[in-house]
């Protein structure tokens, strides 16, 4: 019946399309079998067609066609480099990819044609040659791991690595699907990034092995070249600059980040990590730490006599200007170690699996730089600071009751501007390409050197009207040096941070100051004991008393006018807010101290 034979037309459509379909594969078979030798014969019309046909076909067929001709062709690959054969192994890995592209070149020549183009053929001859390629590697591997070497399997990675960047050249990976790939590292730009490499990470334990021992060994040649070379020569393009090994070190550290995170954003990064920071505590503490030149207590066994003798141009700092350079060095290299590990732990979190990210943290290799940056500073500001001393402690013993008139500068000035001169010159010029480390240098040394002088003023006793006019101007003559110093020696006048002025002036106005009130009659005591709380702002007794053995007044005298000094002093409001507004207006030398140090903790924030 005409109706039986329209509703059995479908079935007798899909019934040829299978004879078909097998006829085509059929002579697939014929013309490329997967047993035995292949035969010499080529692509012919015919098949181009039947891949034409197997279009609209079944996708099977498509599949079929396509997995037998590519098995066919790489049969004579698994035989070539069987696990026995002396070219299967890792030291003759090139082999396996030069294969493979002469493969590829025959295919294009032979069976370019022969195949629709959509159908993608050479890509997914590369890609299977890559599946069955680490499948080979990961079984050789397994069996042959204690023949690792690190030197082989970097060969082996760098070889592979390439082969991948070259597919990725060649081809788009549009035949890699779901599931093709194992999960990889990320690299965007090459979507063949790990499908064969990712055999080799199950042995990376070598290769971060290698690098400890590596590291370890570089660290031990940079502290050999120190004590061989020795430190940077003063009055060169040397000197201050950053020693060279640590550029050595941060240039190793990268070649081995990019070399691992090529085969691995996993746990060897991981690994890879901690020996970095390893070695990063190593550099601050053989490096850097362990030649910052020794202190000792003492001033450089100086006296005062010799002291104030000192003609310009003579030496009495502890350090050498070699040593000064050496911190300077020391300083800078630590500050570019800082930056620079600050960088390495964002490429890394970079370069790792997101859910990694976290465990990646170089917080405390970078304290410790900071902490060399702190230590070279406290010493620069300790050797100057030890080189004035002497002269203070001359200050301080001089018989200034007995001065008669008002001359230049006395000798212990010229001494510490002398000291100044002579160091603060050559930490600038060694601290040039690291400014604020400089600053913090000035900030630091103020404010040590400016109450070591108000304490030394203090053992200035007894002075007299005249002898307190000469530590008047001495006194200025130091605050205008001070002032000065962050450019003192400079021919470049720069302006000096506002930061450092404000201590300075703050400081050296308090023994301005002191003079003043010395300098004023004590009597009538009323008015001297006014103009004090007026001048100094300071409501603390032993100042008081300070001021008073300055003057030289005798002990009765003394408890007279301590008396009406505790009668003078501002009444505080009753309650807990009264004691604050007293210590507002009479700051304490300790409390003195302590504002300036969170003073320099803000500035140090800041900077």
């Amino acid at each position: 019946m005409p109706g039986s034979e329209m509703f059995s037309f479908p079935y007798r459509v899909k019934a040829a399309q299978t004879e078909l379909g097998q006829q085509i594969l059929a002579d697939f078979e014929e013309a490329f079998p997967s047993q035995g030798t292949k035969r010499p014969g080529g692509p012919s019309n015919v098949l181009r067609d039947a891949c034409l046909v197997a279009n609209i076909l079944d996708p099977r067929i498509k599949q079929d066609i396509i997995k037998k001709f590519i098995k066919q062709h790489l049969s004579e690959y698994l035989v070539l480099f069987q696990e026995n054969q002396d070219v299967a192994w890792l030291d003759k890995i090139d082999r396996r990819y030069a294969w493979i592209k002469r493969q590829l070149v025959d295919y294009e020549e032979k069976y370019g044609r022969m195949f629709p183009r959509e159908w993608y053929m050479t890509e997914r001859i590369a890609v299977e040659f890559c599946h069955v390629t680490r499948t080979e590697l990961a079984k050789i591997m397994r069996t042959r791991a204690k023949e690792i070497e690190v030197k082989l399997l970097l060969f082996a990675i760098q070889r592979t690595t390439n082969f991948e960047g070259f597919l990725a050249k060649r081809f788009s990976g549009c035949t890699l699907t779901d599931g093709t790939l194992p999960k990889k590292p990320k690299a965007p730009d090459n979507p063949f990034h790990g499908i064969v490499s990712k055999c080799f990470e199950p042995h990376l334990y070598v290769y971060i092995e290698s690098q400890d021992k590596n590291l370890g060994e570089l660290i031990d040649r940079f502290v050999a070249d120190f004590k061989a070379q020795g430190p940077p020569k003063p009055n060169t393009d040397e000197g201050g600059a950053v020693l060279p090994s640590c550029a050595d070190l941060f240039v190793y550290y990268k070649k081995c980040m990019v070399q691992c995170s090529q085969l691995s954003t996993g746990e060897p990064m991981i690994a890879l990590t901690t020996i970095f920071q390893k070695y990063l505590r190593e550099y601050a503490w053989k490096i850097l730490s362990g030649n910052l030149p020794k202190t000792t207590s003492s001033s450089g066994g100086l006296t005062i006599s010799s002291l104030l003798k000192e003609k310009e141009g003579s030496e009495v700092a502890k350090f050498t200007l070699e040593e000064l350079c050496l911190i300077c060095s020391i300083l800078s290299t630590a500050e570019y170690c800082l930056a620079t590990t600050q960088q390495l732990e964002e490429k890394l979190k970079e370069k790792v699996d997101v859910s990694l990210i976290e465990r990646i943290n170089l917080t405390g290799e970078m304290d410790t730089f900071s902490t060399v940056i702190s230590s070279s500073i406290q010493l620069l500001v300790q050797d100057l600071d030890a080189a004035c001393d002497p002269a203070l402690t001359a200050m301080s013993k001089m018989q200034w009751q007995n001065v008669e008139h008002v001359g230049d500068q006395s000798p212990y000035v010229t001494s510490v501007i002398l000291h100044i001169k002579q160091n603060v010159p050559i930490i600038r010029d060694n601290l040039a390409s690291t400014r604020k480390y400089f600053t913090q240098f000035c900030i630091k040394f103020a404010n040590s050197f400016i109450p070591k002088f108000i304490t030394h003023l203090f053992k200035c006793k007894p002075i007299s009207m005249v002898g307190a006019e000469q530590l008047l101007l001495d006194t200025h003559s130091l605050k205008m040096v001070l002032l000065d110093l962050p450019s003192i020696g400079s021919q470049v006048v720069r302006k000096a941070p506002a930061s450092y002025t404000k201590i300075v002036v703050k400081g050296m106005t308090r023994a301005e100051m002191i003079l003043k009130v010395v300098m004023a009659p004590h009597e009538p005591s009323v008015v001297f004991v006014d103009n004090y709380i007026k001048l100094l702002t300071d409501c603390n007794t032993e100042t008081f008393q300070k001021i008073l053995d300055m003057k030289g007044l005798k002990r009765s005298e003394q408890s007279c006018m301590l008396e009406l000094f505790r009668q003078r002093l501002p009444t505080p409001p009753s309650g807990p807010e009264g004691s604050s507004s007293l210590s507002l207006l009479a700051p304490t030398p300790e409390q003195e101290s302590s504002r300036i140090r969170k003073l320099e903790k803000l500035i140090k924030k800041r900077l």
